[in-house]
């Protein structure tokens, strides 16, 4: 969500809009957000996670809008705690911005660090780093269960013991028992986040970019990863494949053996490596443009009045 977070301040903001920012772990209740709002005179508010932020907004006295995306439609939904909160009811009262592909489609801009060293990365992380000879497949994503960082752990391992050329590296912030899990399996690294124009100059290192996740509302890391020109294999849910056309603009696949055999077809084959990464280019650039998606933030504030 920091992404989009920075995305929508950046849109207001130029559309001249003074943000006040508030992180919501900092307020115990709606009455500590309504003094706020009442202290600092705000004419409109913007929550960020329908049930982290958007339940503090509830019976405020002024117009405000949610924006919500993978969490709150695939995870929070089946909480029932968290759904017999009155906040969800905000669905049908409160305009709404969604991370996914039949409500609001997000604009996609990259900008690689020109002088980012990915060998120097590679080597400080003691990942294996050999000119052009390896090949690198790279998972981006927050290590905690919805994104299943592990789910294809095993089978890469056996796949890199065949052939040892092939490297997994995950790359997030880490949690205690994955590097000592990923310490055995062979072929599979762990690399720590790193800012955003050097993740996006790693992307253009990698043969492709992999998305594991059990649910994902609409992931950032495969559309710039898309936008990059580099291929992109992912797991075969509702989320992805709303993005991704299989064999025509990515790869999507179903359990892990299906990943191996996708991704040997794909090393095996340059015309289809050359097809997906042309024809996902075409997409991002006509379905997630950022100044479409400016456009829809400052008319979504407006008409929050």
């Amino acid at each position: 969500f920091l992404l989009e977070f920075l995305n929508s301040l950046d849109h207001l903001e130029a559309a001249g809009h003074v943000c006040f920012l508030k992180d919501s772990f900092s307020c115990e209740s709606s009455l500590v957000v309504s003094k706020l709002i009442s202290s600092e005179n705000f004419d409109a508010a913007l929550a960020i996670h329908l049930y982290k932020a958007g339940r503090l907004l509830q019976g405020s006295r002024i117009p405000f809008g949610v924006i919500f995306g993978g969490t709150d439609i695939n995870e929070d939904t089946k909480c029932e705690e968290k759904v017999r909160n009155s906040s969800f009811r905000i669905f049908s009262l409160t305009p709404v911005v969604a991370a996914g592909n039949s409500c609001h489609q997000s604009g996609i801009v990259t900008t690689p660090n020109v002088s980012f060293n990915w060998e120097k990365c590679l080597q400080s992380a003691g990942i294996p780093h050999d000119g052009n000879s390896l090949c690198y497949f790279l998972l981006i994503c927050g290590l905690r269960r919805v994104k299943d960082p592990l789910y294809l752990a095993d089978a890469f391992a056996e796949w890199h013991r065949e052939d040892p050329s092939v490297q997994l590296i995950i790359i997030g912030p880490a949690v205690s028992f994955f590097p000592s899990f990923i310490s055995r399996a062979d072929g599979v690294h762990l690399l720590k986040e790193i800012p955003q124009e050097d993740l996006h100059a790693a992307v253009k290192k990698c043969f492709a970019v992999v998305n594991s996740s059990i649910s994902e509302g609409m992931s950032a890391a495969l559309l710039e990863a898309m936008d990059l020109n580099v291929p992109v294999l992912a797991r075969n849910i509702p989320g992805n494949a709303a993005i991704i056309t299989h064999q025509e603009t990515g790869l999507l696949y179903s359990n892990p053996e299906e990943f191996v055999q996708l991704s040997k077809s794909l090393i095996s084959d340059p015309c289809l490596q050359r097809k997906i990464v042309a024809r996902a280019k075409e997409y991002v650039t006509k379905h997630h443009s950022w100044e479409h998606e400016r456009n829809a933030y400052q008319n979504f504030v407006l008409s929050l009045h």
